[in-house]
């Protein structure tokens, strides 16, 4: 039985961001990408998924550690094995984070012309594809083979991503519900048909509704199927705020602190 907290909070509001600006490598902070082990997950059919991994400060023998996977928006594909650390990442490698909840971080990137979901970000609504994205499909082998190796709690297996990450994030969590604990969708977009998959993990989606890149209609109907599905998402709409609804998001901690305490 999955279990859910009641820590939501209004968050503060942030500027507008497009979906379509390319973040360079170079915004990356050297002591943030230091943190982050460079890794490179080859798949069935020899198909590659470039990723970031962090690790918990210490490991202790016998313990097992929840595992996050983020997944960036359009801006950050490439090849680089780094842009997708400009968001979000970054707030999971804070030394009081690493000390509060220590935790796997694996930041995978999908490469440009390929998306978490193939589906047009600019529709009304979508149907999950019969087939997982090429970068989906290594991401959930990814970590499929990562619970076996490392010493991940596969009751404590969290997923977030903003923007063609936040389509990511649904898609994930409604391909496979049986591999996470709960999600952090933000001005991202799913299959409304599928609320009923989704109602008993544990939701947080986040949107501006002032959003031009991704419609806040997006999210919205995603909430309203989960209940109608008699699960219970929580829903924070910034009042004001574009496409950024991630900055926010991310740096309060009250979010990450919701994130940990979900369990299978």
């Amino acid at each position: 039985m999955r279990k859910s907290t009641s820590l939501a909070t209004a968050l503060l509001l942030t500027s507008a961001c497009l979906l379509t600006v390319t973040m360079s490598s170079n915004a990356v902070a050297n002591d943030v990408a230091e943190l982050f082990a460079v890794k490179q997950f080859t798949g069935a059919n020899s198909e590659v998924l470039n990723y970031r991994e962090l690790t918990p400060p210490k490991i202790t023998p016998d313990t097992l550690y929840p595992l996050v996977v983020f997944l960036h928006g359009a801006g950050e594909r490439g090849d680089d094995n780094t842009a997708q650390l400009v968001h979000v990442a970054k707030e999971l490698a804070t030394p009081e984070m690493r000390e509060r909840h220590p935790a796997f971080v694996f930041a995978p990137q999908c490469p440009k012309m390929q998306r978490w979901v193939e589906t047009d970000w600019t529709l009304n609504e979508h149907s999950m594809p019969e087939v997982a994205s090429t970068s989906m499909g290594l991401l959930i082998s990814l970590i499929e083979e990562s619970v076996k190796k490392l010493p991940i709690d596969p009751k404590r297996i969290y997923i977030v991503g903003l923007s063609m990450g936040g389509y990511g994030t649904w898609d994930l969590m409604q391909r496979r519900p049986d591999l996470v604990a709960a999600g952090i969708p933000i001005c991202g977009g799913g299959d409304a048909t599928r609320g009923e998959v989704l109602k008993n993990i544990p939701i947080w989606a986040f949107h501006g509704d002032q959003d031009q890149a991704v419609k806040v209609e997006r999210s919205r109907a995603m909430i309203k199927a989960i209940k109608e599905a008699k699960g219970h998402p929580i829903y924070t709409e910034y009042p004001g705020v574009g496409h950024n609804s991630w900055t926010m998001t991310a740096q309060n901690r009250l979010v990450w602190d919701w994130l940990f305490a979900q369990h299978k």
